[in-house]
């Protein structure tokens, strides 16, 4: 295992959580997004994977170099 950081994922809320099922809203919460094209950056890990996946109908998914 290497000591280098993983690679960061911008993220963007682009719907609206009303109306979502609650454990898509739980995913986005947990990533950090609260509002409407409200933009986090976050780590690669499996853990926050597993949640973009999940809801990725929902947010705007960029590569951070």
């Amino acid at each position: 295992m290497s000591n280098a950081t993983p690679k960061q994922i911008k993220l963007t809320l682009v719907r609206s959580l009303a109306a979502q099922l609650q454990m898509h809203r739980n995913c986005v919460n947990g990533l950090g997004l609260k509002k409407m094209h409200q933009s986090v950056t976050v780590a690669a890990t499996p853990e926050n994977m597993g949640m973009i996946n999940k809801s990725r109908f929902m947010l705007k998914v960029e590569e951070v170099n």
